[in-house]
């Protein structure tokens, strides 16, 4: 064995502070009217996603929900509705994670910034063409 082990040799997996930062990164490079909306919505990242939401989208993998919007999209708000909780983006890290591994062919930062964006898109009420515009996606 050599004195300089490879960098992977001591690393740890990413946390909710790693995740956070793409996150940060990601806002920035935003149009600013987004940005500044987009900074209004609450943001969660836990391991894997809430029973509930699973049993809600009848999934019984929690490896298969990367990320979820949870509340009322711009486009559906009302002044006359009362908030009951706040517009939030959630992650899940650990699937995030599962398919960073399983793709194999992009980066981290970049497929935790498309989950965002995908989230983020419910939000606003993007279609799938605007999504494509503010953020191109690899297949």
């Amino acid at each position: 064995m050599t004195d300089t082990a490879p960098l992977w040799v001591s690393a740890l997996p990413p946390d909710q502070t790693v995740f956070d930062e793409i996150v940060a990164q990601t806002l920035e490079t935003l149009p600013e009217d987004f940005r500044q909306a987009a900074g209004a919505v609450a943001l969660q990242i836990t391991d894997f996603a809430p029973d509930t939401f699973l049993a809600e989208m009848n999934l019984d993998d929690p490896f298969e929900l990367t990320g979820l919007y949870t509340g009322t999209p711009l486009t559906e708000k009302s002044v006359m509705d009362q908030p009951m909780e706040p517009d939030t983006i959630w992650l899940f890290r650990r699937p995030i994670l599962d398919e960073w591994v399983a793709r194999g062919d992009i980066e981290l930062g970049a497929l935790i910034a498309h989950v965002f964006i995908h989230e983020l898109a419910h939000h606003f009420g993007w279609s799938d063409g605007d999504i494509a515009t503010i953020a191109p996606w690899q297949d």
